[in-house]
């Protein structure tokens, strides 16, 4: 894997995506922020307010900046679509493509997985500590 160096080129995005782009998908994948949006749209299409809505019920509140930024990565990486609809208040919907489905049922996997085996991290976290305890 080739390492990256946070250059920005003239179109506003990171130089290091040439040099290793799939780290770049496998960091917009697993974000803080990337992971509950694709594991909240695997259910259904959402409107802005009511993703913003669904992650903040699972965990601590994501500000619209950052949700705005996560889904605008998220589209260009080609696993969401965005879909304005022509009316007036504005109606945009978001909702995941099938490349999209395919990281989103991936990522939902290892957050399942987590979930289950939590209690044998935490006894190894606490084996590890009261090992380097003097």
């Amino acid at each position: 894997m080739a390492v990256s160096v946070k250059t920005t080129t003239a179109g506003g995005y990171d130089a290091g995506e040439a040099m290793c782009p799939y780290r770049l998908v496998l960091e917009h994948v697993t974000s803080r922020w990337g992971v509950l949006v694709l594991i909240e749209l695997l259910e259904r299409s959402y409107r802005f307010s009511e993703l913003r809505r669904a992650i903040g019920r699972v965990g601590k509140g994501v500000s619209e900046k950052m949700l705005t930024q996560t889904l605008q990565t998220l589209e260009r990486d080609g696993l969401v679509h965005r879909d304005a609809k022509p009316v007036i208040p504005p109606r945009v919907d978001y909702s995941l493509t099938e490349l999209g489905r395919e990281a989103a049922e991936q990522v939902r996997s290892l957050a399942l997985w987590t979930s289950d085996r939590m209690a044998d991290v935490e006894k190894a976290r606490a084996a590890y500590d009261e090992a380097r305890t003097p």
